[in-house]
């Protein structure tokens, strides 16, 4: 009994001891993962290849991201059913109606469809809302205004990723022409859905959050300039 109440605080030191380590370890994860696929979509002369790992890219990110959070709860994971689930639907709704979004379709780069509409999309509504509105909630702003910062800086990396994803087949758009009714009604469902974030009462201090739009950007700012 006593070599067992020894072993436990000397476990706990240990955990703590490498606990600062997590942080860093998992941001040059990020970075290594991303800049290969950098390096692979536009110079190994494989670009195929590369795009076929896009899924499990962001599934390793959010498995990362997530990882981060703490005090999970029933209002947390309501809120990430509720928004992998508007996200997803309303790509449902734009494919198949032109609604919201424009006319456009999903080609096999992001992996299982369903309703012509790959799963993962609904994820990645997910892991932007979440990094935006922690991005968001580190300015001294009302409510409605982080929402708003949120919003826009889904629309920001959206304006990067379009050009990106024509060319990578992750989605095309008819006439090869994006209209300015994605952008507006990405914006709309953003800001409905930072609105969520805003007032869902679950622990919001996600170490990793910004570092994960911020790798996000920038990987997608690479490719369009290549472009």
């Amino acid at each position: 009994m006593p070599e067992t109440t020894h072993k436990a605080p000397a476990i706990k030191g240990t955990v703590e001891r490498y606990k600062k380590y997590a942080l860093p370890a998992a941001v040059a994860v990020l970075v290594i993962f991303h800049g290969v696929g950098l390096w692979g979509l536009l110079f190994s002369g494989e670009p195929e290849y590369f795009q076929q790992l896009t899924p499990m890219n962001l599934l390793l990110t959010n498995v990362l991201l997530f990882s981060f959070h703490r005090r999970w709860n029933m209002a947390f994971v309501l809120f990430a059913v509720v928004v992998f689930g508007v996200g997803f639907l309303s790509e449902v709704l734009g494919v198949h109606t032109g609604l919201l979004f424009g006319d456009y379709s999903y080609g096999a780069a992001l992996g299982l469809k369903l309703w012509e509409v790959p799963l993962l999309i609904g994820l990645n509504w997910l892991m932007l809302v979440y990094t935006t509105g922690h991005i968001s909630n580190y300015l001294k702003l009302h409510w409605l205004a982080k929402a708003l910062t949120g919003a826009l800086l889904m629309v920001l990396l959206d304006y990067f990723i379009e050009p990106v994803a024509i060319q990578y087949d992750f989605w095309s758009w008819q006439g090869d022409s994006i209209p300015v009714s994605n952008f507006i009604g990405w914006f709309a469902v953003a800001f409905l859905l930072q609105l969520y974030f805003q007032k869902a009462h679950f622990f919001k201090k996600n170490k990793l959050a910004p570092y994960v739009y911020l790798v996000q950007l920038v990987f997608f700012i690479c490719l369009f300039t290549m472009l």
